[in-house]
């Protein structure tokens, strides 16, 4: 996967860009009394803010533990054998995983670090051996689990220029 170029935002993009990372739900018409326009010019950097790839997705967020899913861990994954093959396989392998939300290639002892999440310590004992121990890439698992969380936010610190 290539990385996005980075796409030159002027300060009112900044601003409806912080906005929905706070509420995507907003009319367009509040977004544009917040970041001071008028609802034409917010309209249209929406528009190119989604065109461009900078806004991936406008989605709900679910709140877990009302939905039963009161168990969270991280697992540090192991390959035997890290080549680009065997790191594509693994990538698509932890995407059609539901419990990974979050999969990062990292540096180090270890060569992925996936947020898991599920119901509760025994679903995790099945995904962990059913799916990530399963498979003849993977030579180790460490797993943390989460106790508490402490900050969980999906805003990222825009800045202006």
């Amino acid at each position: 996967m290539q990385r996005p170029q980075e796409i030159e935002l002027d300060p009112g993009e900044i601003r409806i860009l912080r906005i929905m990372q706070r509420d995507a739900s907003l009319s367009v018409a509040d977004i544009a009394r917040e970041a001071g326009m008028s609802q034409t010019p917010a309209w249209r950097r929406i528009k190119r803010l989604k065109e461009e790839g900078i806004i991936r997705a406008v989605v709900a967020l679910v709140e877990r533990n009302a939905v039963g899913l009161d168990f969270v861990a991280y697992a540090f994954v192991k390959l035997g054998v890290p080549s680009r093959q065997n790191m594509e396989k693994f990538d698509k392998l932890v995407n059609s995983w539901p419990e990974v939300l979050v999969c990062e290639r990292v540096t180090g002892a270890v060569d992925y670090l996936l947020k898991i999440v599920t119901n509760d310590i025994h679903t995790y004992d099945w995904f962990l051996r059913s799916k990530l121990l399963d498979n003849e890439l993977v030579t180790d698992v460490q797993s943390r689990i989460v106790v508490a969380t402490v900050k969980d936010t999906p805003s990222l610190p825009i800045r202006e220029a």
